[in-house]
């Protein structure tokens, strides 16, 4: 193969892995959420850290087999969390909401958080999941009523 062919080639499975991830990350965040990140997020400088995460982590690692998108959620939030990564525990903490943990699951994860991690983490994840568990509440309650409406 050419230089120019291995390129071409390259590029083709770079773009296949973007989509499947992209799919695979507005599962678990949704639509809205991704959309609002790409749109504020999109400079040439960011674009490609974008892709990356979107090709290795959103694919490579969240549409493994192996693990229900709960779990994956449980595990996410809880390495977040002990990261003091606010932003990002607050996206996963929605994301876990929408793969199916509960508000007592993501409360016990971050109690182990505050007994291994020490209590100012614990006490900053469980301010951070608190308020993007209300923020979802929110939405959810948004939606819900957008659908019960009649015109």
């Amino acid at each position: 193969m050419s230089d120019a062919a291995d390129q071409q080639a390259r590029e083709a499975a770079e773009k296949t892995l973007f989509d499947l991830g992209m799919k695979q990350r507005r599962t678990v965040l949704g639509d809205k959420y991704v959309d609002n990140q790409l749109a504020t997020r999109k400079s040439e400088f960011s674009r490609p850290a974008q892709e990356y995460i979107t090709r290795s982590a959103w694919e490579g690692l969240w549409s493994r087999p192996g693990l229900e998108l709960k779990y994956r959620s449980l595990v996410v939030i809880t390495i977040l969390a002990i990261g003091g990564h606010k932003a990002e525990l607050a996206a996963h903490t929605r994301g876990a909401l929408r793969n199916g943990l509960t508000e007592d699951n993501i409360r016990e994860a971050m109690l182990h958080v505050t007994g291994y991690g020490g209590f100012p983490k614990g006490l900053e994840a469980f301010r951070v999941c608190e308020e993007a568990i209300e923020a979802y509440r929110a939405e959810v309650a948004a939606e819900k009523g957008e659908g019960s409406s009649t015109a």
